[in-house]
């Protein structure tokens, strides 16, 4: 699998820039993605140095819209922790 297949996109929100502060970035990834696959992704991709991947599964919701209902797709985000002193830069991300 390609690397930017894996890494989908950052998520900058205010709870994961509180993360990057600490080293730990998260980003969606496909769902069939495993954690030695994130970590070399995301190694490639940025040219830092992993120590630890964390997934998890965000089961989509059922929404409303007037009388119709439809559901959001299911996504996988990866909370990727960084070596010391290795720092993505998400601006050029943007």
């Amino acid at each position: 699998m390609d690397h930017r297949q894996v890494v989908r996109r950052a998520l900058i929100t205010e709870k994961s820039m509180r993360g990057a502060e600490a080293g730990k970035y998260t980003f969606e990834v496909a769902r069939d993605a495993t954690k030695p696959e994130i970590r070399e992704a995301v190694e490639r991709l940025f040219g830092v140095r992993v120590v630890k991947v964390n997934t998890l599964r965000v089961p989509g919701k059922t929404k409303r819209r007037g009388r119709h209902t439809y559901r959001t797709p299911e996504r996988k985000k990866a909370v990727v922790t960084l070596a010391e002193g290795e720092k993505i830069d998400l601006e050029k991300l943007l």
